[in-house]
């Protein structure tokens, strides 16, 4: 007897998504498939949203196998680091989203195929076969690869997406794409870290306007690394603690943030607080980020502590992940394994735990006796204006300085320009420092920071006072001379 499951079964799978996980699942199927750049284009229409394509340049899906790939529950041959697990990825972020699932694909020696799910007039499990010259239109649309990847491409498309906003006015539609864009640049760029900094991966993010034939500006994710400081709160740290139980090993990487980090990467979506915590990765996708699964309680003196934890096939039977691939649940043995952990100098996840509580509290006895300064403004690299900001109080409410290059008359090598909070330096001086690399708003990045951090407090007040005077005249001096060596150092080169 044959007993096809209902239809509106597909309606209920992947309900734990949401639109940046969903998405983050497709790109998964995509670095499976070699892919190197993936495109998420919306697609707007007499002022509405009505589709969105993840297109990437991948090896595409070959013929044989688009059938498998679109049955619910079908399986293939998963390789070793593989992102793909219950064979339901696809399906399922897409019905969660959508009601109408499209996916067009070409592999390298140029074959092309493509399939449809429509769940509304589905009254049994039959998939639509796309007509060839509707495959060759979408596939060779202009998605803006800038490699040629694997050869191939792989176009998947939703229609009648559930959760677009349904208004056509303009402000509202901006509002919802710039708030849903920023959330999807926020997820992939977390989940997705380790790929997006070693550029294996690049994931772009931008709108068609079908009524223009015009493609806006283009948004690309930027890796989010939890684990991105400059330099850890504790010496001792990072430390790795090794537990071995029945066969089982496993590492915890444990790392301590530097203070009351002001980083995106220390902040991250859902606030540092909820952060804290165990990172589980497999195959270098990050599938939790944050809780500690019955090892301690979540307390704003942890809010420094993070671990990585990478889950291989061995020791895969201690952990289950949900289809969604957005949380990692612990067995029952997996506390008294991480407890039994060990450092090679003999410490327990206790004692990590005591450091980065300690570190906290230094950290805010710390941050009262800094004194406040004037932020930074233009001219700065936003590397090193994170760095700023992470270390230095800055004064609520007040303009930040900038420091910017210009020629100047004399030799002097700087001028300070209160009224337009701006620091001069002459642009004589500017090659020999930079050397060989090529100018911008934000080069020089040392000399910057060091003159901005000597400088900063003439700016605070209504005037200067003979100390300040004082102390400019001497900083002049010494500077100028240390840039005219420099600059006839490298005349000599």
């Amino acid at each position: 007897m044959h007993l096809p499951p209902d239809a509106h079964a597909l309606e209920g799978i992947g309900r734990n998504h949401s639109l940046e996980t969903a998405l983050a699942d497709l790109v998964d199927n995509s670095i499976d498939a070699s892919a190197t750049e993936v495109v998420i284009r919306f697609v707007q229409r007499r002022g509405r949203l009505c589709s969105l394509y993840v297109a990437d340049n991948g090896r595409g899906i070959a013929a044989s196998r688009i059938d498998s790939a679109m049955t619910v529950g079908g399986r293939r041959d998963y390789q070793q680091g593989s992102l793909g697990k219950f064979g339901l990825g696809m399906k399922a972020a897409s019905f969660s989203q959508a009601r109408s699932l499209t996916v067009l694909t070409r592999t390298g020696d140029g074959a092309t195929s493509g399939r449809r799910w429509h769940l509304g007039s589905a009254t049994e499990f039959r998939c639509d076969i796309v007509a060839p010259e509707f495959v060759g239109e979408e596939l060779d649309r202009d998605w803006g690869f800038k490699s040629a990847g694997a050869g191939g491409r792989t176009v998947i498309r939703w229609d009648d997406v559930t959760g677009f906003t349904a208004s056509d006015d303009r402000d509202r539609v901006q509002g919802f794409l710039t708030a849903t864009i920023t959330k999807i640049l926020n997820h992939l760029g977390l989940v997705l870290h380790r790929f997006l900094a070693r550029d294996a991966l690049r994931v772009f993010v931008d709108v068609e306007d079908v009524d223009r034939a015009a493609v806006g500006a283009r948004f690309e994710a930027e890796a989010l690394n939890p684990f991105g400081y400059h330099r850890p709160g504790h010496p001792d740290y990072p430390k790795t603690l090794t537990a071995a139980r029945d066969g089982i090993s496993l590492n915890l990487s444990c790392h301590i943030w530097p203070g009351r980090s002001k980083l995106p990467e220390f902040k991250l979506p859902g606030g540092a607080n909820e952060r804290q915590g165990l990172y589980f990765y497999r195959a270098d996708r990050l599938l939790h980020a944050g809780g500690w699964d019955g090892l301690t309680v979540t307390d704003p003196r942890l809010q420094l502590a993070r671990v990585t934890i990478d889950i291989t096939d061995d020791i895969a039977g201690l952990f289950s992940m949900n289809p969604e691939k957005s949380r990692i649940t612990v067995g029952p043995d997996f506390a008294h394994l991480i407890e039994a952990a060990r450092s090679p100098d003999g410490s327990t996840i206790g004692d990590y735990l005591r450091d980065a509580e300690s570190v906290y509290k230094r950290s805010r006895e710390r941050s009262r006796d800094r004194r406040k300064m004037l932020p930074p403004g233009k001219g700065f690299e936003p590397a090193v204006k994170r760095a700023i900001g992470e270390e230095i109080p800055f004064i609520d409410g007040e303009e930040p300085i900038d420091v910017r290059w210009r020629r100047e008359e004399g030799l002097d090598f700087f001028a300070i320009d209160r009224e337009n909070r701006t620091i001069w330096l002459n642009d004589r001086y500017r090659q020999s420092i930079i050397g060989e690399a090529r100018g911008g708003l934000n080069d020089a990045p040392m000399v910057k920071a060091l003159v901005y951090l000597l400088i900063e407090d003439v700016f605070q007040g209504e005037y200067l006072g003979a100390k300040d005077k004082d102390n400019i005249a001497l900083w002049q001096e010494v500077l100028t001379a240390a840039a005219r060596s420099q600059h006839a150092r490298s005349t000599r080169q």
